[in-house]
């Protein structure tokens, strides 16, 4: 058991009352798999069923908010599962089980929309209303997405901002600050309690409960302002890790931007690390638009901007990286 699941439950704080912090749906797998192998004391959400080329899946929930997925047929692609005399299998609902049943879906019906995605024209437009502060506006979400047609951001949340990056530090006491420049100050880490990795489960199991899949309507989920370079350096593959079911990130450049000054030799630094090529395409757009450019200013920019931007290309790397490991 996580580190993250024996503090709730040592604390009493369940799912059902306290969701989405663990990054897992099922805290406490022993008493819901009793449950199950008794079948009594749980709920099933007959419109969560979907299929794989495992078979039929469908979502059931004891009254502490611990989940399991129940499949009409076997495989061995998850992971803790438990079978049943009637040749079905049931297991928890973990993060990491999340991952694997994403791919299941996904090989069988690539087109699906359990997940987030930025397909359809997510990829060019969106509204973020599926944003913040809680995750009983879900429902209400995801009726005017069925009720209008149109895909939105149906998840979206300022990591680590808002949502804590990693529930171990977050235990530990080590969470920091994050620059928060809209309002001129800087705010706790993860201040509103949830993972990300929690956010994103919650949110796939929301729309499950309800069915909103068999709509067909795709929806999306933004890892809202990452912090790029400065203090965030060191914990970059926790933000990458937690964030692998993001349909796109916004990234905040301003943590590299504060420490980074212009070289005395501005023009002879951008020469030395920018391509000529890139140069003139800016140059190109500049005078296209009809603007004169003043050439030490412009070297002052670039010599600025482009460690930022050289890092943030890493971190998104980093990003299409690990969605292709999962």
């Amino acid at each position: 058991m996580s580190a993250i699941n024996r503090f709730l439950l040592a604390n009493h704080l369940r799912i059902a009352t306290n969701p989405c912090i663990s990054p897992d749906f099922c805290l406490d797998w022993p008493a819901l798999r009793e449950q199950l192998a008794r079948g009594t004391a749980f709920t099933v959400f007959p419109k969560s069923r979907f299929e794989t080329r495992a078979g039929a899946w469908t979502l059931v929930e004891n009254s502490h908010g611990d989940c399991a997925w129940r499949l009409q047929g076997r495989t061995t692609a998850l992971l803790d599962g438990l079978d049943f005399a009637d040749g079905t299998q049931a297991y928890p609902a973990t993060f990491a089980n999340l991952l694997r049943l994403k791919n299941l879906v996904q090989e069988h019906h690539p087109d699906s929309t359990i997940f987030p995605t930025a397909t359809e024209r997510l990829g060019q437009s969106t509204l973020g209303v599926g944003a913040r502060f809680t995750t009983l506006h879900w429902p209400a979400v995801d009726w005017a997405m069925s009720a209008l047609s149109l895909g939105v951001t149906a998840n979206q949340n300022s990591i680590p901002r808002e949502l804590v990056y990693d529930v171990d530090v977050m235990l530990a006491g080590r969470l920091d600050t994050v620059p928060f420049p809209f309002i001129g100050t800087h705010v706790p880490e993860g201040h509103q309690g949830q993972s990300v990795e929690g956010m994103s489960h919650g949110c796939v199991l929301a729309k499950l409960k309800t069915g909103f899949h068999r709509r067909g309507v795709a929806w999306s989920f933004n890892a809202d302002h990452q912090p790029i370079g400065g203090k965030f350096d060191d914990r970059e593959a926790a933000l990458v890790a937690g964030c692998v079911l993001a349909s796109y990130i916004t990234f905040d450049l301003s943590p590299e931007l504060a420490q980074t000054q212009a070289p005395a030799d501005a023009a002879g630094w951008v020469a030395a690390h920018v391509p000529a090529s890139l140069l003139a395409t800016v140059r190109a757009r500049v005078a296209a638009a009809g603007l004169a450019l003043a050439e030490a200013d412009f070297a002052r920019l670039v010599a600025t901007v482009w460690p930022a931007m050289q890092k943030m290309k890493r971190r998104d790397e980093q990003y299409a990286a690990a969605r292709a490991r999962h």
